[in-house]
């Protein structure tokens, strides 16, 4: 991974989110622990995590906390993969019936040492997730199984509320921001979901101030929505660490307005765009 020697931005005030903190957080914290789950707020270090776990909503990664991939933007722990927990799917829904959720999000790390790439496991937790919380509707945020589309279709079969995997990027930057991924197989993951299940919503996500273009931005998201994607998360990349990539440019909160009313006139059914956005921001939202 190359450090970068750039100058530090200045992080504008506007892109200030509050501290966690408060009784709802503390307890949510508590029972992630207690069940021996990961979260992407806290392995991925969204922002969010105060505003989210005080509304006592969370995003589980399941396949454990250890990724196969070695992104230059991801604060995710990187290594051998842990061996997959086969009770995993029954404790995440134990979190899910505890918190009272109507709505959970579902992600997971890269596995690439498995054949299916998981696959197997984010079905198990959405009938897991049923067959204890009947009513509950589930997200899964997916990696790209390396191009398995049989895997898409297994956990398509569990039938998911919302697919979302995330192109990241724009192509042009995908060797420097997604190592072992690709721009075309994203889409492709994207179009296949599609077509399994047409009437599902597709989802996906772009971090900006990475160095992309404006018009970069906007072929992919016609790229997205010529790939049948329903749904658009668009936010600001923050750096995890200085072994990470450097922020280029903090992206102002107008920019993202006119992102937002770009991709509502492409055909979006729903666009969230903001700095603070990821992909589970508001979630829910996005099927109502």
């Amino acid at each position: 991974m190359l450090v970068s020697i750039a100058p530090k931005l200045e992080r504008p005030k506007w892109l200030r989110a509050p501290a966690p903190g408060g009784d709802n957080y503390h307890d949510l914290k508590g029972l992630i622990e207690r069940l021996r789950l990961h979260t992407v707020c806290e392995s991925a270090a969204c922002p969010n995590v105060g505003e989210c776990w005080n509304q006592r909503t969370a995003t589980f990664m399941i396949l454990g906390n250890v990724c196969t991939r070695r992104c230059g933007f991801c604060a995710v722990q990187k290594g051998a993969p842990l061996p997959v927990d086969y009770d995993e799917p029954r404790r995440v829904a134990e979190a899910v019936e505890a918190m009272g959720l109507k709505f959970a999000v579902i992600t997971s790390v890269n596995r690439d040492d498995r054949e299916d790439g998981g696959a197997e496991l984010f079905a198990m937790v959405i009938r897991e997730i049923r067959h204890r919380i009947p009513g509950c509707g589930v997200e899964v945020l997916i990696p790209d199984f390396q191009g398995n589309l049989a895997g898409v279709e297994t956990v398509m079969e569990a039938a998911p509320d919302v697919l979302n995997h995330n192109t990241e990027t724009v192509p042009r930057l995908y060797r420097q921001v997604r190592l072992g991924a690709r721009y075309q197989r994203s889409l492709d993951v994207l179009a296949h979901a599609k077509r399994v299940a047409p009437g599902t919503p597709t989802k996906s996500g772009l971090m900006l101030g990475l160095g992309e273009t404006g018009e970069e931005v906007l072929q992919v998201m016609r790229d997205l929505r010529a790939h049948g994607v329903d749904v658009l998360t668009i936010g600001q990349y923050l750096r995890p660490s200085p072994k990470h990539l450097p922020i280029v440019r903090y992206v102002p909160p107008a920019e993202f307005d006119e992102f937002r009313r770009e991709g509502y006139e492409m055909g979006f059914g729903h666009v969230e765009a903001g700095p603070l956005v990821r992909s589970s921001y508001h979630a829910s939202d996005a099927v109502k």
